[in-house]
């Protein structure tokens, strides 16, 4: 059973400074920095101490329809109606690098757990992948037959799922580049998906206003929600795999208990639909936005686990729960040697695979440093690209204005 809660989720602080409706959040790994893009154009990076300044960054020339910070934290991810993606340095100078990533809005964008790869997805009824280094484009995923809403890696990066307005979800395999499987009970366009952080479930929200949670080894649909009295946005595991928060139109945020496959709080806080929300990568914060043009932070509470390294990810939900169930946890039984969660991982003996912590924080530091360095030669090579063009049309206009000089 889940542990019992012992305080409700607080609001701690609510941002405003958007000019339009807020589309997306995201917080970095360390919990220094969130992101919110908004269909002003703009992206504002705010760090989350105390009367810390909020940094507005403009380049995209349509609506911010969705940020990702990358696992490091030294890079993010924004995709926009403008369709293109900017890679952004979150730091004081904001600079960025851009590429067309589609033909369409771009709806979605999600880096790989090693933060070598991206997936995009959009209008054009495409998802994408590409090197985050440079940007390169290295292959799609081709069969949805409507606009594609959103992408997400598995935890492992082996697989991708996609949510599209063609009323399914996607299931494929990132090796083969083949769909595995089609989920087809939602009613209506489904408008956000992720997989659990054990990697052996997904969650989709829908315009039908319901969430579904399907087990991505039998493809069994695990639970049912319907909660919601309008359409269901976003949604967002907390990393224990306990509790799930939505996000919906009837201007609501919903936390919901896995475990038992019931409903824990309904929290009022936006005027207007609720659009997008996050768990921090510790969970004890979560952050929402709305169409009210506010981003909140709220405090958890509900679990009050110890947020450090010892973490674990529990099993998956494994009962078919419905909005109006409350179940006990029954635990699924696992095939051998398939989707082991995080928790049976580390009840293994670690003293093979333990680290002296200075040398993995020196290791992290070399990885941020060189997404960062990398990153600075993609814009430096964009810029001289630039003088090139500029340097060649100078030239151009010189010939001609001597031609014309000429008797």
């Amino acid at each position: 059973m889940a542990a019992p809660c012992s305080e409700d989720p607080s609001l701690e602080r609510h941002f405003k400074g958007h000019r339009d409706a807020v589309t997306c959040v995201d917080f970095s790994v360390n919990m220094k920095q969130l992101a919110s893009g908004s269909m002003d154009s703009c992206l504002m990076i705010r760090h989350m101490k105390p009367q810390s300044r909020a940094y507005r960054f403009t380049g995209h020339k349509d609506a911010i329809t969705c940020v990702n910070f990358s696992p490091s934290g030294h890079l993010l991810a924004s995709g926009s109606r403008d369709k293109t993606v900017r890679i952004w340095v979150p730091n004081v100078k904001g600079e960025s690098t851009m590429f067309r990533a589609h033909s369409a809005t771009v709806r979605s964008v999600h880096f790989c757990s090693d933060g070598q790869s991206l997936v995009t997805a959009s209008d054009d009824k495409t998802v994408k992948v590409w090197s985050t280094h440079r940007q390169r484009f290295l292959f799609s995923l081709n069969q949805h037959i409507n606009w594609v809403r959103c992408a997400r890696f598995s935890p492992d990066g082996r697989l991708i799922v996609s949510a599209s307005d063609d009323k399914t979800v996607k299931l494929w395999d990132k090796t083969s580049r083949e769909c595995v499987y089609s989920y087809c009970e939602h009613g209506s366009f489904v408008t956000y998906v992720d997989f659990h952080p054990s990697g052996t479930c997904i969650a989709a929200a829908g315009m039908d206003n319901t969430v579904k949670v399907w087990d991505v080894r039998t493809h069994r649909l695990l639970q049912h929600y319907q909660l919601h009295s309008a359409a269901v946005n976003a949604l967002s595991f907390h990393p224990s795999g306990n509790y799930l928060i939505t996000a919906s139109s009837d201007s609501t945020l919903k936390i919901l208990d896995l475990m038992e496959g019931r409903l824990l709080y309904t929290l009022h806080g936006h005027q207007g639909p609720a659009t997008t929300v996050a768990f921090s990568r510790t969970g004890e914060y979560f952050a929402s936005g709305g169409s009210d043009e506010q981003v909140m932070v709220w405090k958890s509470n509900f679990d009050n686990v110890d947020y450090g390294e010892g973490m674990k990810v529990q099993r998956p939900p494994a009962t078919l729960a419905t909005s109006t169930g409350n179940l006990p946890e029954v635990d699924f039984p696992i095939p051998p040697g398939k989707g082991r969660s995080l928790e049976s991982v580390q009840s293994q003996p670690q003293e093979s695979i333990s680290m002296p912590q200075t040398l993995t924080s020196t290791l992290e530091h070399i990885v941020s440093q060189l997404d960062v360095l990398t990153q600075t030669v993609s814009i430096l090579e964009q810029r001289l690209t630039l003088t090139e063009d500029k340097l060649k049309q100078c030239l151009e206009n010189q010939q001609l204005i001597m031609q014309r000089a000429t008797p």
